[in-house]
Protein backbone atom coordinates (compact mmCIF):
# COMPACT_ATOMS: atom_id res chain seq x y z
CA UNK A 1 0.00 0.00 0.00
CA UNK A 2 0.89 3.61 -1.39
CA UNK A 3 1.49 6.21 1.23
CA UNK A 4 2.03 9.94 -0.21
CA UNK A 5 2.04 13.10 1.35
CA UNK A 6 1.56 16.65 -0.21
CA UNK A 7 4.16 18.04 1.91
CA UNK A 8 6.91 15.40 0.57
CA UNK A 9 9.48 17.13 -1.55
CA UNK A 10 8.50 14.42 -4.17
CA UNK A 11 5.18 14.45 -4.23
CA UNK A 12 3.85 15.82 -7.53
CA UNK A 13 6.20 13.59 -9.44
CA UNK A 14 5.12 10.85 -7.05
CA UNK A 15 1.70 11.52 -7.65
CA UNK A 16 1.55 12.34 -11.61
CA UNK A 17 3.17 8.52 -11.72
CA UNK A 18 0.22 7.26 -9.66
CA UNK A 19 -2.44 8.68 -11.51
CA UNK A 20 -1.07 7.10 -14.99
CA UNK A 21 -0.23 3.68 -13.51
CA UNK A 22 -2.50 1.11 -15.27
CA UNK A 23 -4.59 -1.66 -13.69
CA UNK A 24 -6.27 -3.49 -16.73
CA UNK A 25 -5.32 -6.11 -17.33
CA UNK A 26 -2.11 -7.01 -18.29
CA UNK A 27 -2.72 -9.93 -21.01
CA UNK A 28 -2.94 -9.06 -24.73
CA UNK A 29 -6.47 -10.47 -24.87
CA UNK A 30 -7.28 -8.49 -28.80
CA UNK A 31 -6.17 -11.41 -30.47
CA UNK A 32 -8.20 -13.62 -29.09
CA UNK A 33 -11.40 -11.97 -28.67
CA UNK A 34 -11.02 -11.00 -32.49
CA UNK A 35 -11.22 -14.66 -33.07
CA UNK A 36 -14.05 -14.97 -31.04
CA UNK A 37 -15.89 -12.38 -32.85
CA UNK A 38 -14.68 -13.97 -36.30
CA UNK A 39 -16.13 -17.54 -35.54
CA UNK A 40 -19.67 -16.49 -34.15
CA UNK A 41 -20.19 -14.38 -36.97
CA UNK A 42 -19.53 -17.21 -39.52
CA UNK A 43 -20.60 -20.28 -37.38
CA UNK A 44 -23.21 -18.59 -35.09
CA UNK A 45 -24.89 -21.16 -32.48
CA UNK A 46 -22.38 -24.01 -33.40
CA UNK A 47 -19.69 -20.98 -32.24
CA UNK A 48 -22.07 -20.68 -29.02
CA UNK A 49 -22.33 -24.40 -28.36
CA UNK A 50 -18.72 -24.94 -28.28
CA UNK A 51 -17.34 -22.04 -26.85
CA UNK A 52 -19.89 -22.32 -23.77
CA UNK A 53 -18.75 -25.66 -23.49
CA UNK A 54 -15.20 -24.89 -23.27
CA UNK A 55 -14.96 -21.98 -21.19
CA UNK A 56 -18.02 -22.38 -18.85
CA UNK A 57 -17.37 -26.36 -18.54
CA UNK A 58 -21.06 -26.69 -19.27
CA UNK A 59 -22.49 -28.72 -22.42
CA UNK A 60 -25.71 -27.66 -24.10
CA UNK A 61 -27.78 -27.50 -27.29
CA UNK A 62 -29.16 -24.81 -29.54
CA UNK A 63 -32.71 -25.54 -27.82
CA UNK A 64 -31.32 -24.61 -24.51
CA UNK A 65 -29.40 -21.52 -25.19
CA UNK A 66 -32.41 -19.73 -24.29
CA UNK A 67 -33.77 -19.28 -20.27
CA UNK A 68 -37.57 -20.38 -20.51
CA UNK A 69 -40.46 -18.92 -17.95
CA UNK A 70 -40.52 -22.47 -16.59
CA UNK A 71 -36.96 -22.24 -15.46
CA UNK A 72 -37.51 -18.40 -14.13
CA UNK A 73 -40.50 -19.08 -12.30
CA UNK A 74 -38.72 -21.89 -10.10
CA UNK A 75 -35.74 -19.69 -9.18
CA UNK A 76 -38.39 -16.87 -8.08
CA UNK A 77 -39.88 -19.31 -6.19
CA UNK A 78 -36.40 -19.96 -4.75
CA UNK A 79 -35.48 -16.63 -3.41
CA UNK A 80 -36.13 -16.03 0.21
CA UNK A 81 -38.64 -13.58 0.86
CA UNK A 82 -36.95 -10.40 2.27
CA UNK A 83 -34.49 -11.26 -0.37
CA UNK A 84 -37.17 -10.85 -3.01
CA UNK A 85 -38.38 -7.55 -0.86
CA UNK A 86 -35.13 -6.08 -1.38
CA UNK A 87 -35.17 -6.65 -4.93
CA UNK A 88 -38.25 -4.87 -5.29
CA UNK A 89 -37.12 -1.86 -3.20
CA UNK A 90 -34.28 -1.27 -5.44
CA UNK A 91 -36.07 -1.95 -8.76
CA UNK A 92 -38.83 0.36 -7.73
CA UNK A 93 -36.00 3.46 -6.39
CA UNK A 94 -33.73 2.41 -9.22
CA UNK A 95 -36.80 3.01 -11.75
CA UNK A 96 -37.98 6.42 -10.12
CA UNK A 97 -34.57 7.72 -10.57
CA UNK A 98 -34.28 7.17 -13.46
CA UNK A 99 -37.62 8.06 -14.83
CA UNK A 100 -36.88 11.41 -14.25
CA UNK A 101 -33.81 11.43 -16.66
CA UNK A 102 -36.22 10.97 -19.67
CA UNK A 103 -34.62 13.38 -22.39
CA UNK A 104 -36.60 16.38 -23.26
CA UNK A 105 -37.86 16.85 -27.10
CA UNK A 106 -37.47 20.69 -28.31
CA UNK A 107 -39.02 22.89 -30.65
CA UNK A 108 -38.54 26.27 -31.85
CA UNK A 109 -39.52 29.03 -34.46
CA UNK A 110 -36.90 31.42 -35.43
CA UNK A 111 -38.53 34.68 -36.44
CA UNK A 112 -38.55 34.12 -40.13
CA UNK A 113 -40.75 31.12 -39.72
CA UNK A 114 -38.23 28.42 -40.12
CA UNK A 115 -39.48 25.30 -37.50
CA UNK A 116 -36.44 23.50 -35.56
CA UNK A 117 -35.99 21.47 -33.06
CA UNK A 118 -34.90 17.75 -31.79
CA UNK A 119 -36.85 14.48 -30.20
CA UNK A 120 -35.30 11.45 -28.82
CA UNK A 121 -36.34 8.13 -29.10
CA UNK A 122 -35.53 4.59 -28.00
CA UNK A 123 -33.23 1.98 -30.09
CA UNK A 124 -35.30 -1.09 -30.73
CA UNK A 125 -33.19 -3.54 -28.89
CA UNK A 126 -30.90 -3.84 -26.15
CA UNK A 127 -28.06 -6.40 -25.05
CA UNK A 128 -27.39 -6.66 -21.36
CA UNK A 129 -24.17 -8.27 -20.28
CA UNK A 130 -24.28 -9.59 -16.70
CA UNK A 131 -21.36 -11.64 -15.22
CA UNK A 132 -21.59 -15.06 -14.04
CA UNK A 133 -18.07 -16.16 -12.96
CA UNK A 134 -16.11 -14.34 -10.24
CA UNK A 135 -19.46 -13.39 -8.48
CA UNK A 136 -23.03 -12.92 -10.16
CA UNK A 137 -24.63 -9.63 -9.73
CA UNK A 138 -28.45 -9.29 -9.87
CA UNK A 139 -28.22 -5.18 -8.67
CA UNK A 140 -26.32 -5.11 -11.87
CA UNK A 141 -29.15 -6.95 -13.90
CA UNK A 142 -31.40 -3.75 -12.79
CA UNK A 143 -29.17 -1.16 -12.86
CA UNK A 144 -28.79 -1.68 -16.78
CA UNK A 145 -32.06 -3.17 -17.13
CA UNK A 146 -34.44 -1.10 -15.92
CA UNK A 147 -32.90 2.57 -17.31
CA UNK A 148 -33.74 0.09 -20.94
CA UNK A 149 -37.15 0.10 -20.51
CA UNK A 150 -37.97 3.22 -18.89
CA UNK A 151 -36.18 4.59 -22.10
CA UNK A 152 -38.72 2.50 -24.04
CA UNK A 153 -36.45 -0.12 -24.94
CA UNK A 154 -39.13 -2.99 -26.87
CA UNK A 155 -36.45 -6.00 -26.40
CA UNK A 156 -34.35 -6.50 -23.87
CA UNK A 157 -31.93 -9.36 -24.15
CA UNK A 158 -29.70 -10.77 -21.25
CA UNK A 159 -26.99 -12.88 -21.75
CA UNK A 160 -24.99 -14.30 -18.76
CA UNK A 161 -22.24 -17.50 -18.40
CA UNK A 162 -23.98 -20.67 -15.88
CA UNK A 163 -20.57 -22.31 -15.02
CA UNK A 164 -20.89 -26.37 -14.82
CA UNK A 165 -24.73 -25.36 -15.66
CA UNK A 166 -24.97 -23.46 -12.16
CA UNK A 167 -27.46 -20.23 -12.53
CA UNK A 168 -27.76 -17.94 -9.39
CA UNK A 169 -31.58 -17.45 -9.13
CA UNK A 170 -31.16 -13.71 -7.74
CA UNK A 171 -29.86 -13.03 -11.36
CA UNK A 172 -33.53 -14.35 -13.14
CA UNK A 173 -35.50 -13.20 -10.30
CA UNK A 174 -33.63 -9.58 -10.58
CA UNK A 175 -34.42 -9.81 -14.73
CA UNK A 176 -38.03 -10.65 -14.42
CA UNK A 177 -38.29 -7.63 -11.83
CA UNK A 178 -36.95 -5.63 -14.35
CA UNK A 179 -38.80 -6.61 -17.32
CA UNK A 180 -36.25 -8.71 -19.47
CA UNK A 181 -37.76 -10.23 -22.52
CA UNK A 182 -35.36 -13.16 -23.76
CA UNK A 183 -32.17 -14.59 -20.94
CA UNK A 184 -29.66 -16.57 -23.01
CA UNK A 185 -27.16 -18.99 -20.58
CA UNK A 186 -23.69 -17.48 -22.57
CA UNK A 187 -21.17 -15.55 -21.98
CA UNK A 188 -17.76 -14.42 -22.87
CA UNK A 189 -16.74 -12.28 -25.83
CA UNK A 190 -18.86 -14.93 -27.52
CA UNK A 191 -21.87 -13.57 -25.81
CA UNK A 192 -21.28 -10.16 -26.94
CA UNK A 193 -20.60 -11.54 -30.63
CA UNK A 194 -24.36 -12.90 -30.53
CA UNK A 195 -25.59 -9.96 -30.02
CA UNK A 196 -24.05 -7.73 -32.16
CA UNK A 197 -24.28 -9.97 -34.99
CA UNK A 198 -26.87 -12.32 -34.32
CA UNK A 199 -27.22 -16.26 -34.55
CA UNK A 200 -30.08 -18.88 -35.10
CA UNK A 201 -31.06 -18.24 -31.63
CA UNK A 202 -30.24 -14.61 -30.46
CA UNK A 203 -31.55 -11.42 -32.56
CA UNK A 204 -29.11 -8.87 -32.95
CA UNK A 205 -29.58 -5.65 -30.67
CA UNK A 206 -28.68 -2.12 -31.47
CA UNK A 207 -26.83 -1.22 -28.16
CA UNK A 208 -24.77 -3.39 -25.95
CA UNK A 209 -24.44 -2.42 -22.23
CA UNK A 210 -23.40 -4.46 -18.82
CA UNK A 211 -20.37 -5.20 -16.66
CA UNK A 212 -17.31 -7.98 -17.54
CA UNK A 213 -13.77 -9.22 -17.41
CA UNK A 214 -11.62 -8.03 -19.91
CA UNK A 215 -12.70 -9.98 -22.90
CA UNK A 216 -15.99 -8.94 -22.44
CA UNK A 217 -14.41 -5.41 -22.38
CA UNK A 218 -12.33 -5.87 -25.66
CA UNK A 219 -15.12 -7.53 -27.29
CA UNK A 220 -17.13 -4.42 -26.87
CA UNK A 221 -14.46 -2.20 -27.89
CA UNK A 222 -14.52 -4.30 -31.13
CA UNK A 223 -17.69 -3.88 -32.42
CA UNK A 224 -18.49 -0.63 -31.45
CA UNK A 225 -20.04 1.08 -34.21
CA UNK A 226 -21.69 -2.50 -35.12
CA UNK A 227 -23.81 -1.98 -32.07
CA UNK A 228 -23.88 0.89 -29.35
CA UNK A 229 -21.94 0.31 -26.25
CA UNK A 230 -22.19 1.66 -22.55
CA UNK A 231 -18.19 1.98 -22.07
CA UNK A 232 -15.26 0.19 -21.94
CA UNK A 233 -15.06 -0.83 -18.33
CA UNK A 234 -12.12 -1.63 -15.90
CA UNK A 235 -11.36 -2.98 -12.70
CA UNK A 236 -12.96 -0.68 -9.69
CA UNK A 237 -11.77 2.05 -7.65
CA UNK A 238 -12.71 4.11 -4.81
CA UNK A 239 -11.54 7.17 -3.53
CA UNK A 240 -12.89 8.39 -0.02
CA UNK A 241 -11.96 11.73 1.38
CA UNK A 242 -11.69 12.13 5.16
CA UNK A 243 -11.68 14.49 8.32
CA UNK A 244 -10.89 13.47 11.66
CA UNK A 245 -14.67 13.30 12.14
CA UNK A 246 -14.72 10.05 10.48
CA UNK A 247 -14.34 6.35 12.12
CA UNK A 248 -10.93 4.63 11.01
CA UNK A 249 -13.26 1.15 11.36
CA UNK A 250 -15.85 2.58 8.89
CA UNK A 251 -13.34 3.58 6.15
CA UNK A 252 -11.18 0.10 6.10
CA UNK A 253 -14.35 -1.26 5.04
CA UNK A 254 -15.37 1.39 2.89
CA UNK A 255 -12.12 0.92 0.91
CA UNK A 256 -12.34 -2.57 0.66
CA UNK A 257 -16.17 -2.45 -0.69
CA UNK A 258 -14.23 -2.02 -4.03
CA UNK A 259 -10.90 -3.93 -3.07
CA UNK A 260 -13.39 -7.01 -2.68
CA UNK A 261 -14.03 -6.55 -6.01
CA UNK A 262 -11.18 -8.01 -7.50
CA UNK A 263 -7.39 -7.80 -7.12
CA UNK A 264 -7.26 -5.20 -9.80
CA UNK A 265 -9.23 -2.56 -7.80
CA UNK A 266 -8.13 0.15 -6.48
CA UNK A 267 -8.69 1.83 -2.85
CA UNK A 268 -7.58 5.26 -2.60
CA UNK A 269 -8.01 7.60 1.20
CA UNK A 270 -7.06 11.57 0.98
CA UNK A 271 -7.37 12.92 4.16
CA UNK A 272 -5.76 16.15 6.22
CA UNK A 273 -5.16 13.86 9.85
CA UNK A 274 -2.12 11.76 9.98
CA UNK A 275 -3.82 9.80 13.02
CA UNK A 276 -6.85 8.96 11.19
CA UNK A 277 -4.15 7.97 8.13
CA UNK A 278 -2.65 5.75 10.75
CA UNK A 279 -5.91 4.78 12.40
CA UNK A 280 -7.37 3.28 8.52
CA UNK A 281 -3.48 1.33 8.58
CA UNK A 282 -3.65 -0.46 11.70
CA UNK A 283 -7.41 -1.17 11.30
CA UNK A 284 -7.11 -2.91 8.24
CA UNK A 285 -6.22 -5.92 8.91
CA UNK A 286 -8.99 -6.34 10.85
CA UNK A 287 -11.12 -5.61 8.80
CA UNK A 288 -9.70 -8.13 6.59
CA UNK A 289 -9.89 -11.38 8.38
CA UNK A 290 -13.68 -10.76 8.60
CA UNK A 291 -14.30 -10.36 4.71
CA UNK A 292 -14.73 -14.20 3.16
CA UNK A 293 -13.39 -12.20 0.15
CA UNK A 294 -10.21 -11.03 2.37
CA UNK A 295 -7.80 -13.21 -0.52
CA UNK A 296 -9.06 -10.61 -3.35
CA UNK A 297 -9.04 -7.67 -1.46
CA UNK A 298 -5.89 -7.86 0.41
CA UNK A 299 -3.91 -8.63 -2.92
CA UNK A 300 -6.40 -5.47 -4.31
CA UNK A 301 -4.93 -3.08 -1.27
CA UNK A 302 -1.98 -4.42 -0.74
CA UNK A 303 -0.56 -3.89 -4.53
CA UNK A 304 -2.82 -0.67 -5.25
CA UNK A 305 -4.26 1.27 -2.63
CA UNK A 306 -2.77 4.78 -1.60
CA UNK A 307 -3.34 7.12 1.72
CA UNK A 308 -2.53 10.62 0.92
CA UNK A 309 -2.29 13.26 3.45
CA UNK A 310 -2.70 16.56 2.37
CA UNK A 311 -2.62 19.85 4.28
CA UNK A 312 -6.27 21.95 4.05
CA UNK A 313 -8.97 19.22 2.49
CA UNK A 314 -9.21 21.93 -0.42
CA UNK A 315 -5.72 20.87 -1.68
CA UNK A 316 -8.17 17.98 -2.30
CA UNK A 317 -9.97 18.70 -5.12
CA UNK A 318 -7.14 18.77 -7.77
CA UNK A 319 -6.18 15.66 -6.72
CA UNK A 320 -10.06 14.29 -6.92
CA UNK A 321 -10.29 16.02 -10.43
CA UNK A 322 -6.52 14.43 -11.85
CA UNK A 323 -7.95 11.12 -10.65
CA UNK A 324 -11.39 11.31 -11.91
CA UNK A 325 -12.33 8.17 -9.43
CA UNK A 326 -15.35 6.20 -10.48
CA UNK A 327 -16.87 6.45 -7.40
CA UNK A 328 -15.74 9.42 -4.33
CA UNK A 329 -16.95 9.38 -1.16
CA UNK A 330 -16.64 12.61 1.25
CA UNK A 331 -16.58 11.54 4.50
CA UNK A 332 -16.11 14.78 6.33
CA UNK A 333 -17.86 16.54 8.68
CA UNK A 334 -19.08 19.53 5.68
CA UNK A 335 -19.01 17.48 2.85
CA UNK A 336 -20.68 20.42 0.62
CA UNK A 337 -17.79 22.65 -0.27
CA UNK A 338 -15.92 19.88 -1.55
CA UNK A 339 -18.88 18.63 -3.50
CA UNK A 340 -19.36 21.88 -4.83
CA UNK A 341 -15.90 21.92 -6.13
CA UNK A 342 -15.62 18.65 -7.77
CA UNK A 343 -15.64 18.31 -11.85
CA UNK A 344 -14.67 14.76 -12.24
CA UNK A 345 -16.23 11.54 -10.58
CA UNK A 346 -18.11 8.61 -11.65
CA UNK A 347 -20.79 9.23 -9.05
CA UNK A 348 -20.55 11.78 -5.39
CA UNK A 349 -21.18 9.99 -2.11
CA UNK A 350 -22.28 13.01 0.36
CA UNK A 351 -21.31 12.78 3.84
CA UNK A 352 -20.54 10.11 6.62
CA UNK A 353 -24.35 8.28 6.49
CA UNK A 354 -23.64 7.57 2.46
CA UNK A 355 -21.50 4.89 1.67
CA UNK A 356 -20.87 4.15 -1.79
CA UNK A 357 -22.09 0.33 -0.82
CA UNK A 358 -26.06 1.96 -0.40
CA UNK A 359 -25.76 3.52 -4.10
CA UNK A 360 -24.65 -0.15 -5.47
CA UNK A 361 -28.00 -1.16 -4.26
CA UNK A 362 -31.09 0.58 -3.26
CA UNK A 363 -30.79 4.37 -3.85
CA UNK A 364 -31.36 4.80 -7.17
CA UNK A 365 -28.55 6.21 -8.91
CA UNK A 366 -26.60 4.09 -11.31
CA UNK A 367 -23.22 1.74 -10.43
CA UNK A 368 -22.22 1.24 -13.62
CA UNK A 369 -19.96 3.56 -14.07
CA UNK A 370 -16.93 5.08 -15.60
CA UNK A 371 -13.53 3.62 -14.51
CA UNK A 372 -9.75 4.40 -15.37
CA UNK A 373 -10.22 8.18 -15.58
CA UNK A 374 -13.07 8.06 -17.41
CA UNK A 375 -15.34 10.20 -15.73
CA UNK A 376 -12.68 12.97 -17.25
CA UNK A 377 -15.12 12.86 -20.23
CA UNK A 378 -18.07 10.12 -19.97
CA UNK A 379 -21.12 9.68 -17.38
CA UNK A 380 -22.48 6.36 -15.81
CA UNK A 381 -25.41 4.74 -17.53
CA UNK A 382 -28.67 6.27 -17.62
CA UNK A 383 -32.04 6.38 -19.86
CA UNK A 384 -29.99 8.15 -22.26
CA UNK A 385 -27.59 5.47 -23.39
CA UNK A 386 -30.76 3.54 -24.35
CA UNK A 387 -31.77 6.81 -26.92
CA UNK A 388 -30.99 9.03 -29.81
CA UNK A 389 -31.51 12.07 -30.27
CA UNK A 390 -33.09 13.21 -33.77
CA UNK A 391 -32.91 16.70 -35.45
CA UNK A 392 -35.68 18.21 -37.81
CA UNK A 393 -35.74 21.21 -39.31
CA UNK A 394 -38.90 22.87 -41.92
CA UNK A 395 -38.23 26.13 -43.54
CA UNK A 396 -41.34 28.67 -44.33
CA UNK A 397 -41.30 30.29 -47.74
CA UNK A 398 -39.75 33.69 -46.41
CA UNK A 399 -37.47 31.66 -43.96
CA UNK A 400 -35.71 29.73 -47.08
CA UNK A 401 -35.58 32.90 -48.75
CA UNK A 402 -33.95 34.43 -45.39
CA UNK A 403 -30.85 32.10 -45.18
CA UNK A 404 -30.99 30.06 -48.35
CA UNK A 405 -28.39 32.50 -50.18
CA UNK A 406 -26.00 32.41 -47.34
CA UNK A 407 -26.55 28.54 -47.74
CA UNK A 408 -25.52 28.71 -51.17
CA UNK A 409 -22.38 31.16 -50.78
CA UNK A 410 -20.83 28.74 -48.49
CA UNK A 411 -21.47 25.70 -50.13
CA UNK A 412 -19.75 27.27 -53.67
CA UNK A 413 -16.70 28.13 -51.02
CA UNK A 414 -16.63 25.07 -50.36
CA UNK A 415 -16.51 23.45 -54.10
CA UNK A 416 -19.86 21.87 -54.02
CA UNK A 417 -21.61 23.18 -56.53
CA UNK A 418 -24.53 20.64 -56.31
CA UNK A 419 -25.46 21.85 -53.07
CA UNK A 420 -25.53 25.12 -53.93
CA UNK A 421 -27.33 24.70 -56.85
CA UNK A 422 -29.85 22.46 -54.50
CA UNK A 423 -30.57 25.90 -52.68
CA UNK A 424 -30.64 28.10 -55.40
CA UNK A 425 -33.08 26.43 -57.57
CA UNK A 426 -35.43 26.78 -54.75
CA UNK A 427 -35.11 30.47 -54.05
CA UNK A 428 -38.10 32.61 -54.87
Amino acid sequence: MLRMAMSDADFEERFRAFVEAGRDSDADVSQAVSAILARVRAEGDAALIELTERFDRFQIDAGRLRIGEAEIDDACRDVPGDLMAALELAAERIRDFHGAQRPADHEQVDAHGNRTGWRYTSVDAAGLYIPGGRATYPSSVLMNAIPAKVAGVERLVMVTPTPEGRMNPLVLAAARLAGVDEIYRVGGAQAVAALAFGTESIRPVDVVTGPGNAFVAEAKRQLYGRVGIDMVAGPSEILVVADDSADAAMLAFDLLSQAEHDPSAQSILITDSIDLADAVVAAMPGALDTLSTKAAARESWEAHGAIITVDRLSDSVRLIDALAPEHLALAVADPQPLFDQVRHAGSIFIGHLTPEAIGDYVAGPNHTLPTGRRARFSSGLGVADFMKRTTYLECSRAGFDAIGPAAARLAEAEGLPAHAKSVTQRLG
